[in-house]
């Protein structure tokens, strides 16, 4: 078979592969065995379709992978969709996993006294910083973003911020490092993500995978 017959399917590391896991079975992707080894070095997997590879990198760089083309269908969640805004993105698929919320949270202390209808400008640390600016935008407020990668929970223990942006599932992380959630900016899920350009190219292959999540996602 060709190469360029051959489709990729980028997938996200982290927590959120051990709900993939049984939807790609839905969805009649078995991946190679090395997938499941946490230490396989390995970044490219082979599948029981022979026309199907997989490679596994960070979460916020599948939609880079897939606008750009390396590949042409991936999984990720709309906060990563909503930050970068690719029109090269189609995102049919609500696969109905990795569900949390993108939150912002600030210090306890303040928290019990704050009035977030009263600001005007806020200093904020978090990795989204276009949607956090377009969140607070839209109520003319100025968002000064300290763009951080991770461990956003120790900004304002450390003081860098008062308050953060970020995802947020249960809430323990935040109860832990004394912050409090004051307002939901967007729920989150992971989606179905394709390439526009292989939609058009390659319409019954796409149409056909993008059927096949969606019933997967739909299975009880």
């Amino acid at each position: 078979m060709a190469t360029d017959d051959r489709l990729t399917l980028a997938l996200p590391k982290g927590r959120i592969l051990g709900e993939l896991v049984p939807l790609l079975a839905r969805a009649g992707i078995e991946p190679e065995a090395a997938f499941a080894a946490e230490d396989a070095r390995q970044l490219r997997f082979a599948t029981n379709r022979p026309a199907l590879d997989i490679v596994r990198v960070r979460s916020f760089d599948v939609a880079t992978f897939v606008a750009f083309g390396a590949a042409q269908l991936g999984v990720a969640g709309n906060d990563v969709i909503m930050e970068f805004d690719y029109p090269e993105l189609y995102a049919p698929v609500d696969l109905k996993i990795g569900r949390c919320r993108l939150s912002v949270a600030e210090t306890r202390e303040i928290g019990e006294r704050d009035d977030p209808a009263r600001w005007s400008h806020i200093r904020i640390a978090t990795k989204y910083p276009r949607i956090t600016r377009q969140h607070f935008a839209r109520r003319g407020v100025q968002a000064e973003c300290i763009t951080l990668n991770g461990a956003m929970e120790l900004a304002p223990g450390l003081g860098l911020c008062r308050r953060i942006v970020d995802l947020v599932s249960t809430g323990a992380t935040l109860a832990a490092n004394d912050l409090v959630e004051i307002e939901q900016i967007a729920q989150i899920s992971a989606r179905l993500i394709v390439n526009r350009a292989a939609l058009k190219t390659r319409p019954e292959v796409m149409a056909g995978w993008i059927d096949r999540f969606r019933e997967a996602a739909d299975a009880p």
